[in-house]
């Protein structure tokens, strides 16, 4: 297993982040203390997981993954120390978490609070927000004025974004949590956080956590640029587009128990022509290179200048270790190349 910095914070993350949001849902506690079991056994420290999980996200849901989390920490506290654990808040909209309000400085001690009692532990390595109390343009909202920053107050969430730093610095102080990170977020987002942080002397954010992929790559290279020279680290979650890059949802396929089978808070919004024919084209690759195409896909992702920790999730653990093997070996330079030549086809299928 490979490790790199996570941001700032000095802290040394596996390549490989383990995802748990079906945790609760599609998976019980006994698959996830075999999947937290097996990822440690490869190396694997980095486990990231959200109050709002298990998904699709409910009230019935809310807080299950944390509690499985928190029941495997319970029976192996001599291990705590092994893991960088990460967890976030949930941004407004849900109505069952906080009545559906803002992120504020009181709603993070509040959520805070609740984690670390889920969880069972006494801090979180890297407590995120998941997503900014502004519009932005994550989800399939990326599209040219699909979002109107331009009617966006500016001065307003700023003065929100100070809240959250002074709320996160209490949990800093108490010791509840070590860092803090970004989810869904763009670079103006991150750079006024910073500026914050540096101007009030608040807790410095460390991390963004974003949807990144060979079919999704909209924040190379501006935003990752951004990542690099401030030192922020760079997480891309759902590396195979909820399953998609994996090649079982071609010709309309729905195999029992996946992820498309179930309802999306976002629809299926990936699900369109272009993603389909650009899928087949990377399944094609992956074969003439003896890869899976699950494998191909986070290879890509792993070998990205500005990655630092690629989030992985499975509901077998015959998918987990199917995507951990995935980061021992490097793509050749034809495989690049034939990635390449589909990429520019298909630069934003979806």
């Amino acid at each position: 297993m490979q490790f790199s910095t996570l941001g700032s914070s000095g802290l040394s993350v596996s390549r490989v982040c383990l995802g748990s949001m079906t945790w609760g849902f599609q998976n019980n506690q006994q698959d996830a203390n075999q999947q937290i079991e097996y990822a440690l056994s490869q190396g694997v420290n980095f486990i990231d997981t959200a109050e709002m999980y298990a998904v699709p996200p409910s009230a019935d849901t809310y807080g299950k993954t944390e509690t499985i989390i928190g029941n495997w920490l319970a029976a192996n506290p001599h291990r705590r120390k092994d893991i960088v654990l990460a967890t976030k808040i949930a941004g407004p909209g849900l109505p069952w978490v906080r009545n559906g309000g803002p992120i504020t400085g009181d709603a993070i001690v509040q959520a805070v609070d609740a984690s670390l009692k889920r969880l069972q532990t006494s801090y979180i390595d890297l407590f995120q927000l998941h997503w900014p109390n502004r519009p932005n343009p994550h989800f399939s909202q990326h599209s040219p004025n699909k979002i109107r920053f331009s009617d966006i107050n500016a001065a307003d969430h700023t003065a929100q974004m100070l809240d959250i730093l002074q709320g996160l610095k209490r949990c800093v102080d108490a010791g509840k949590i070590r860092f803090c990170g970004l989810s869904d977020d763009t670079t103006w987002g991150i750079n006024t956080y910073l500026k914050l942080s540096e101007q009030y002397d608040l807790p410095r954010m460390v991390s963004i956590q974003n949807e990144f992929s060979l079919l999704h790559a909209k924040d190379w290279p501006y935003l990752i640029e951004n990542c690099v020279h401030e030192n922020i680290a760079y997480l891309p979650w759902s590396p195979l587009a909820t399953g998609m890059l994996s090649g079982k949802y071609l010709n309309n396929a729905r195999p029992e128990g996946s992820r498309w089978t179930f309802s999306q808070r976002n629809k299926l919004y990936r699900n369109t022509e272009s993603a389909h024919l650009a899928t087949a084209e990377y399944v094609d690759i992956a074969h003439q290179h003896g890869l899976t195409p699950a494998q191909l896909a986070l290879a890509w992702c792993d070998q990205v200048d500005g990655v630092t920790s690629t989030i992985i999730g499975a509901t077998t653990l015959p998918q987990l270790k199917e995507n951990i093997s995935a980061f021992s070996t490097p793509l050749t330079p034809q495989a690049l190349a034939d990635i390449e030549s589909v990429f520019k086809r298909y630069p934003a299928p979806f």
